[in-house]
């Protein structure tokens, strides 16, 4: 069986990047394409075993590496120059282009979904606010191209055989947009990296990059309100500088630290807080692998992860009142470290690549077989 496994695009070690790494630890074999590919080499060691990705033309223009979201437009005309016809598996993880890539009636293409193009549904309204693109000549262009871009993402999903998403949220997003059914595969924690501690210290935590969705921002405003708790934050970004000038006393900013030095700070934290709305968020399940609880914007795949008054608490908006409240709620709550850590042993690497192995050949000897 010949494997190809096309990724949007490698830039980061993230989290679609660990969904990379687990797919290789079960074949070892995939021929890998991506529209860009910018691994460092220690990302690239991790996440490719070394490999490099079959790029397209996006690789080799002018200030790709810096900013390859500039050239959107032309996203869906790059994906699909693959020549994949030599392949038998098409294995594509997308949260964007990926999915698009062109197969033939003898090739099976198994879509792993990290979600339906967030800024061309979900987000639409919500990104053309922050980048200042509701007005003017640029605006009508920016909804253009994102109209397009719509069309586009809706016809190319028949493209795919079948689709795994990374959580029940992602599904009924699937089943929106696409009007096609999904099996939930939860994406790999490495939660045996995160070790038990019991022993916490008088401060909360949060880790993330500094970008708008991530509300991190909303966070800080939200602790400056509360002089009497420390919060310690940890990331950098294009945001980094403005929430720098905003935070007060009570919140050290870490910026990047490494992992080790991430892991140690989110086993000591009595609470880790995230206040973004994600499609599953694999950090809020390593902050419980530690035995810490998730102080959580009780929407999206952290539902899933989080359960309510044992392992952590929710708040229902994203405001500052809202993340008081429930900070207050979560210091009256008397939790068990080692039931936290033990409630998210389920999301193991481990089992993400059973459970994929077992789909993936269930599905290909059914699909040779007609």
């Amino acid at each position: 069986m010949k494997k190809a496994l096309v990724h949007d695009w490698y830039y980061v070690n993230g989290g679609a990047e660990k969904v990379i790494h687990s797919i290789n630890n079960v074949w070892k074999d995939f021929d890998h394409f991506a529209l860009v590919d910018f691994l460092d080499k220690d990302d690239r060691e991790f996440v490719l075993n070394g490999k490099k990705a079959n790029t397209s033309f996006i690789q080799n223009l002018p200030t790709a590496k810096s900013n390859h979201r500039k050239f959107l437009q032309l996203f869906p005309y790059a994906i699909e120059q693959f020549d994949l016809t030599k392949y038998d598996l098409v294995l594509s993880s997308s949260a964007a282009i990926a999915k698009g890539v062109l197969t033939n009636q003898n090739q099976l293409h198994i879509c792993y979904c990290h979600s339906p193009m967030r800024y061309a549904w979900d987000l639409y309204h919500q990104y053309l606010k922050e980048a200042n693109l509701n007005k003017g000549l640029k605006s009508y262009y920016a909804k253009y191209v994102l109209h397009k871009m719509r069309n586009w993402d809706l016809y190319s999903s028949n493209r795919v055989d079948e689709f795994i998403a990374n959580s029940n949220y992602i599904a009924r997003r699937i089943k929106k947009i696409y009007n096609r059914d999904s099996t939930v595969i939860y994406p790999p924690v490495d939660v045996n990296a995160f070790s038990l501690e019991t022993n916490k210290e008088d401060y909360y935590f949060t880790a993330s990059r500094m970008v708008p969705y991530k509300k991190i921002e909303l966070i800080v405003r939200a602790f400056n309100e509360m002089p009497e708790k420390k919060l310690i934050v940890s990331g950098d970004g294009p945001e980094f500088k403005k929430i720098q000038k905003i935070a007060k006393g009570n919140i050290e900013l870490l910026g990047f630290i490494d992992s080790s030095e991430l892991k140690a700070k989110m086993q000591k934290a009595k609470a880790f807080v995230f206040a973004a709305e994600e499609d599953f968020g694999i950090i809020p399940v390593e902050a419980q692998a530690c035995g810490t609880p998730v102080i959580a914007y009780g929407k999206g795949g952290v539902k899933e992860t989080v359960i309510e008054n044992e392992t952590g608490v929710f708040f229902n908006q994203q405001t500052v009142p809202s993340i008081i409240a429930s900070v207050n709620k979560f210091e009256k709550l008397k939790l068990d470290y080692a039931q936290i850590r033990e409630h998210v042993l389920k999301f193991s690497k481990e089992r993400f690549e059973e459970e994929l192995l077992s789909f993936v050949n269930k599905k290909y000897n059914a699909f040779k077989s007609k």
